[in-house]
């Protein structure tokens, strides 16, 4: 390390395993910003379900032992490398989805989410725990069915989700946390599909697109965060906990730095 190198806090990952492998360290140099690369100084960064799978190591993307989880920041830029231009962040479907003119449903498990759920665009709510929801929602949009399912939780609902589709519709898959057991029949007879999505797979013209119109959505003031439960850094494992054997989530959860 260069003499009078700043440094800065930091998660640590060493080896994967539990929660317990996150280590938080005060020692790690600041980096410098190499050639299209920006230094951003984070302020919170968020939580999600798949930085646990990568810290775990049962995820079909595994990092350079030790590295710092962290998949999205907010935050502001302190230095830019050679060549960097374009640099841009965002969230939320439910607000695209209904500054695009879209007819949204959603779910949620508690009275406060519903209440999050509707105050961020969607049309109409159903609560996921009620035994007979799904018969709600098929008499909610009747014979036609629902075009597009974005689904966080496919090893619980994809089957359910297939019953729901109209002739040609689409479940997106970003979220699954294990199998399930479908019939296949359930997409033949709507021509129906399933799909698959990540972020890591995206290309930079891809990336471009999306911070575009994110940008877009933030400048114009229809995208708004949701900001949910807070940790500081400390508690960054009990956060990895929680968000996945929480009770469920009420916004974007985030570490605070």
């Amino acid at each position: 390390m260069a003499t009078g190198q700043k440094l800065m806090r930091a998660v640590r990952v060493f080896e994967f395993g539990g929660p317990e492998v996150l280590k938080l360290r005060s020692d790690i140099a600041v980096p410098i910003p190499k050639d299209h690369q920006v230094l951003i100084k984070v302020h919170a960064c968020g939580v999600n379900p798949v930085e646990t799978y990568i810290r775990s190591g049962t995820y079909s993307r595994k990092p350079l032992l030790p590295y710092t989880p962290g998949s999205d920041v907010a935050g502001v830029i302190e230095a830019v490398g050679d060549n960097a231009s374009a640099f841009k962040v965002g969230l939320a479907a439910c607000q695209i989805a209904r500054a695009y003119g879209l007819k949204i449903l959603g779910t949620a498990g508690t009275e406060e989410g519903q209440k999050i759920v509707l105050q961020n665009g969607a049309h109409e709510v159903f609560n996921h725990r009620e035994v007979n929801y799904i018969d709600k929602i098929k008499k909610y949009v009747g014979e036609k069915g629902i075009d597009i399912i974005i689904e966080m939780l496919a090893n619980v609902n994809l089957s359910k989700d297939l019953s729901l589709l109209s002739h040609g519709g689409r479940v997106i898959v970003v979220g699954s946390r294990g199998t399930i057991e479908i019939n296949p029949r359930d997409t033949m007879a709507k021509e129906s599909s399933i799909i698959g999505v990540t972020l890591f797979s995206s290309t930079k013209e891809e990336f471009q697109q999306y911070a575009a119109a994110l940008q877009a959505g933030m400048e114009i003031g229809w995208l708004k965060p949701v900001i949910g439960s807070q940790y500081p850094l400390e508690k960054v494992a009990e956060a990895h906990e929680n968000i996945i054997h929480g009770s469920g989530a009420t916004g974007k959860m985030i570490l605070l730095l």
